[in-house]
């Protein structure tokens, strides 16, 4: 199973809206026969992969599988029937398929008289597929929240110059996490500061995620803006009175403090496009939206050993007004990137909050 689920990984920023899956398929004496990924939407899923390397040698013997195996026709048929009529004898697979469309594989299995093990390295597996997880369960995309700040937790100086507070190896690190997702999305100010592109650069291969500005007012995103090339797919979102040209354009209802515009709105109107996982870019501003929305899944902070003493925080007004309410996080991973230390945490479940 852990090796399905490092095959799994390379499907992440190609598969979406699909889950990324992985399969090793041993031999009835034990041996690896077949090994696949799902490795982009549309094409075989990660069962069909390992059982066409497989071929024959598949009879009599057990699957591993990330997901639950998939009981439905869609672009590509159903998993549990390719695994029945292989002559597959054991299933053994991490978490079950929370899509009411799919669900259902492992009884199909059972009922073929094939032997079904399931929850083998679950949560390894519910956190390699988390964005797509989240998608299916919330009904909205999985939403990373990155940053790069000093040590005493600015995003910028005092004069707002901010190039570079993070090394060469953080910002190319960036890059991969921006080819991991569905979208980026950064807010007006850092459109009128940077004039972001927001394109994956210096990985081969990689998917073009959807570029997303947050321009409520219509100010900050003008023509000519590099994040209005044709490297990558642009978004602009904006509010439904502001006036704007741009065709690239969607217009969303502004939040109840008027402010900006409603999270929750923006996150549907990106699901609705196919959008299962962002990365959110934003400053302070934004982020502090995301935050007081709820709508922050994970985050991923790099910290420079720079200290500044003034300039803006990484977070602003999050509407969380006192020490109780603070939005605690588990720590997941803190690894050192060129001299920088990245730190990756996830928000805290309930029983950690009561710890």
């Amino acid at each position: 199973m852990h090796r399905a689920l490092a095959l799994a990984a390379r499907g992440l920023g190609s598969t979406s809206p699909n889950p990324v899956v992985g399969c090793v398929i041993l031999d009835a004496s034990g041996h690896e026969v077949g090994a696949g990924w799902h490795e982009r939407a549309g094409g075989p899923h990660a069962e069909i992969h390992a059982l066409r390397q497989a071929g024959v040698l598949a009879r009599g013997g057990t699957a591993y599988v990330t997901l639950e195996p998939c009981n439905h026709t869609g672009r590509t048929g159903p998993c549990a029937q390719a695994l029945i009529e292989a002559g597959i004898a054991r299933v053994v697979y991490a978490v079950a398929d929370p899509n009411p469309q799919a669900t259902g594989g492992a009884d199909t299995l059972r009922a073929a008289g094939i032997e079904v093990v399931p929850g083998v390295l679950a949560a390894e597996a519910e956190a390699g597929n988390a964005a797509w997880l989240t998608s299916v369960r919330l009904g909205r995309p999985y939403v990373l929240w990155k940053y790069a700040a000093t040590l005493d937790g600015r995003i910028a100086a005092q004069d707002r110059t901010s190039r570079w507070i993070s090394s060469p190896e953080s910002r190319a690190d960036v890059h991969r996490l921006r080819a991991e997702a569905d979208a980026v999305v950064v807010g007006a100010g850092t459109a009128r500061a940077d004039d972001p592109h927001l394109a994956v650069r210096g990985i081969e291969g990689a998917v073009q995620p959807l570029r997303v500005v947050v321009d409520t007012e219509a100010t900050a995103v003008k023509p000519g803006a590099r994040v209005l090339d044709d490297a990558a797919p642009t978004l602009i979102a904006v509010a439904e009175d502001a006036e704007t040209h741009l065709p690239e354009a969607v217009r969303l209802p502004r939040s109840a403090d008027g402010r900006g515009l409603s999270v929750p709105a923006l996150l549907a109107a990106l699901h609705d496009r196919g959008v299962r996982s962002v990365l959110l870019e934003g400053g302070p501003t934004l982020a502090g939206a995301f935050v007081a929305a709820g709508a922050v899944d994970k985050v991923v902070a790099y910290l420079a050993p720079v200290l500044l003493g003034a300039g803006p925080a990484a977070l602003a007004d999050a509407g969380i007004t006192t020490l109780t309410d603070a939005l605690r996080l588990d720590v997941t991973e803190t690894v050192r990137i060129g001299p920088d230390l990245r730190i990756t945490a996830t928000v805290a479940t309930v029983a950690s909050k009561e710890r």
